[in-house]
């Protein structure tokens, strides 16, 4: 592993590892809360919010995209609301409406649109384009310290490791009214904990993770960042700080062997070209969710209706 590595392959790691541990850090709550789909629809509702933060900025920095996602959520659930009630449909039936409409929509639009100057096109949007961040400047390990180096990394790399950070002190500072609200609401309501609050500011780390995310992953590949590993580490303990522990390892082993088995991979089973790394992490992931479930300690109290709560 020298420059070569460091150039390459490095930054790609650290970032798609980041954007892992971001995603799985609210993955743990919302798969507690029985609300994991939510991941699924803030993945399909942030793309139009990407896009017309584009649109208008001409950029894709981190602060027009966050704002475009937050407004494309409010219209989203505007949207819900008003279907519901003018349609007299069920909420099931509203979400998923409006949440497959705006994605839609937002692929539609991205397609007519100019994004040859940055990364942003229907398949990056779809799918991720981890393997582009690479480290020209590097000069082997070095480089890490070399002030010249590092002032040319990919700004992603600084990106998601103050998502990553911010979300991981988020958590530590609110963990005792997330913890009493995610297993007891109307018990965390009596005590006096804003509940709603809660679950908002939940969601709205969970969307913060897929937009920052999004360089790595994609906007549909992350919903696997979301489940998989908080789906995994609830498979093998009944302690939330382990689990939350857990599913940082299991983010972690995914995002590395993900990686590199898609670069490697299909060289070593004799085919020339490699495969998309966001693609393979998430498989890795899935991977791991299987084997917990098989072999995990704890699959059989979670999978038990009356006693797994």
């Amino acid at each position: 592993m020298g420059t070569e590595f460091v150039q390459l392959s490095l930054v790609p790691m650290v970032i798609a590892s980041l954007a892992a541990v971001a995603c799985a850090l609210a993955g743990n709550f919302l798969v507690l809360r029985r609300q994991a789909l939510v991941g699924d629809a803030i993945s399909h509702v942030v793309l139009p919010g990407i896009v017309g933060a584009f649109l208008v900025t001409g950029t894709v920095s981190s602060w027009p995209m966050l704002i475009g996602a937050g407004l494309a959520a409010l219209l989203a659930v505007a949207l819900i609301e008003t279907i519901r009630r003018l349609g007299r449909v069920e909420p099931g039936a509203a979400m998923a409406v409006t949440f497959t409409s705006m994605f839609a929509a937002g692929v539609l639009v991205l397609e007519q649109t100019d994004t040859s100057s940055v990364h942003l096109d229907v398949e990056h949007a779809l799918y991720g384009n981890v393997e582009s961040l690479i480290w020209i400047a590097a000069d082997g390990w070095g480089s890490i310290v070399d002030p010249a180096a590092l002032a040319d990394l990919p700004p992603e790399l600084a990106r998601m490791a103050l998502v990553c950070g911010v979300l991981a002190v988020a958590t530590a500072v609110f963990w005792r009214p997330l913890k009493i609200a995610t297993f007891d609401e109307p018990f965390a309501a009596s005590l006096g904990l804003p509940v709603g609050a809660i679950s908002i500011g939940l969601v709205a780390a969970a969307a913060v993770a897929a937009v920052a995310a999004f360089d790595a992953v994609g906007s549909i590949i992350v919903i696997a960042m979301f489940i998989c590993p908080p789906g995994a580490a609830r498979l093998m303990t009944d302690r939330l700080a382990r689990q939350v522990a857990w599913s940082v390892v299991f983010a972690v082993v995914s995002a590395l062997a993900g990686y590199v088995l898609a670069g490697y991979g299909p060289l070593w089973l004799g085919y020339e070209s490699s495969v998309s790394a966001a693609g393979m992490i998430a498989t890795v992931s899935g991977l791991i969710l299987a084997l917990a479930a098989l072999a995990g300690p704890r699959r059989r109290r979670v999978a038990a209706p009356a006693t797994g709560a």
